[in-house]
Order: C-alpha cells, then structure tokens, then sequence
C-alpha cells in the first residue's frame, strides 16, 4: 500500500467513525505530521509506541568483523544505530489469524 491508498483507506474509515466528512489534505498532514515526530523522537533516542500498533525505538549495533561475499576477504563493519520495530501482539494477532 502507497501513501495515496493509505490516505484514501484512512479517509473511508474515518467517515464510519464520524459523521463529518474529512479531507484527503487532513490525513495526509496527519501522516506527515506522524512521519516528522517519530523521525525526531527516533533521533533524540527516543522510544514512540503507537497503541494497536507497535512501538518504534533506536538499535545499537557493535562493531565487527565481516567477509565480503565476493572476494572472501575479512572487512570492518562498523559500529551504527538503526531504527527498530516491535509489533503490537494485537497487530501480530490479526496477521497470524489471516484478519
């Protein structure tokens, strides 16, 4: 699903929960607005959960040592922090049941 089927599906969901019609430009703010706060939380090493969802937090990876899968030969790979995902054991209940 892009971002333009995400926007279209949320808009046709919220009209289910609320009499009022809302617009496209609404929830894509939204989910730009989404995108703008996990990606500064994320940076000041902060965890963000999202109830029903999961929780996003920081990873940090050591050094080591590695072979480069061409030439066999050893390679440094160095030490980095990279974003992480959990999910929600409802989300991973609505997926092992096939929703």
């Amino acid at each position: 699903m892009n971002k333009q089927q995400l926007v279209a599906a949320i808009q046709e969901r919220a009209l289910h929960y609320k009499d009022s019609g809302v617009q496209k430009n609404s929830v894509e703010a939204v989910l730009d607005s989404l995108a703008d706060v996990l990606h500064g939380a994320l940076a000041k090493g902060e965890d963000v959960a999202l109830p029903g969802v999961g929780k996003f937090t920081i990873d940090r990876r050591a050094a080591r040592k590695g072979r480069n899968p061409a030439t066999g030969a050893e390679i440094d790979i160095p030490a980095k922090t990279v974003p992480k995902f959990s999910a929600a054991k409802s989300l991973k209940d609505v997926v092992a049941t096939g929703f």
